[in-house]
């Protein structure tokens, strides 16, 4: 849940406040992005023999998890509030 609400306060607000699709998925791959990269960068330093190959996939899918989650959320939120 609190995941999110992260999605939700620095991708999906920031791209309907600009009225723009690539805003909130710009914003969300980033999101992903460092948020992916925090827990693998530490897994990477503290365990040993963790793979680096588990690294780059797991950061690549939490980029496109949370590119797609922001897209999605930003396109309800458009459609929910839009006046029609």
């Amino acid at each position: 849940l609190l995941y999110v609400v992260g999605i939700l306060i620095f991708a999906v607000l920031p791209g309907l406040a600009a009225d723009s699709l690539a805003v909130a998925a710009g914003w969300g791959a980033l999101f992903g992005f460092f948020t992916y990269a925090t827990y693998e960068m530490t897994n990477l330093a503290t365990l040993k023999d963790w793979p680096l190959k588990v690294v780059l996939v797991d950061m690549a899918w939490g980029v496109a998890l949370c590119t797609t989650v922001a897209s999605a959320g930003f396109l309800l939120g458009a459609w929910l509030g839009s006046p029609e």
